[in-house]
């Protein structure tokens, strides 16, 4: 098989398992269909490639977020990527082959935890893909408080959200809150740059 028409066969297979699994955990994607290279680019745009030594992902699907953090990181940064689903898990760990990434199958609610299991500082920068307005409001705030702990004093998280229901947790948590928006997404985001 051609490397071009192999590469294409990869890319069908990796939207239609991303597609399988929105229709059997809604919540857990909150889209149908992987982030836009605008909301990617967008996200981006607001890291500090210079002092980004420890990187966190939360929910990073099939890794469209992920590869271009790897692209984009220092060679000696740490990216610690956490999936709950145990399909993205094991998609991930076969397909993006680099030493920096510490793939963990978990929960976003425990990232002090996995930090410290990982023999890791606090994370200079969180960057959430996690639905959170389709959580429970309890988890919801869990995860905001636990990221905004597992920072380092001048780090940032960076989520993106359908909605603004996560706003006021995330002002009563963080000093800063600054608020961004990428039409060109399906669906349009929101998204949320916040400092402790």
């Amino acid at each position: 098989m051609p490397a071009s028409a192999r590469k294409q066969s990869v890319a069908q297979s990796s939207v239609a398992l991303f597609a399988r699994n929105f229709f059997k955990y809604p919540v857990m994607l909150g889209s149908i269909v992987p982030s836009s290279r605008f909301l990617v680019k967008d996200l981006m745009a607001q890291i500090n490639w210079d002092r980004a030594q420890i990187v966190v992902e939360f929910g990073p699907g099939l890794g469209t977020i992920t590869r271009e953090l790897l692209r984009r990181m220092r060679p000696d940064a740490v990216l610690v990527a956490i999936e709950l689903n145990a399909e993205f898990v094991k998609y991930l760990s076969e397909s993006i082959r680099d030493p920096r990434l510490r793939l963990v199958h978990g929960s976003a609610a425990q990232v002090r935890r996995i930090l410290a299991e990982q023999g890791l500082a606090p994370a200079d920068y969180i960057i959430s893909s996690i639905p959170c307005s389709l959580l429970p409001g309890v988890l919801r705030q869990q995860i905001v408080a636990e990221s905004r702990h597992a920072l380092k004093a001048q780090g940032s998280l960076l989520t993106f959200q359908y909605n603004p229901v996560l706003l006021p947790c995330l002002r009563s948590t963080f000093s800063s809150v600054k608020l961004d928006f990428q039409l060109l997404n399906i669906l349009p985001a929101l998204i949320f740059h916040c400092t402790p």
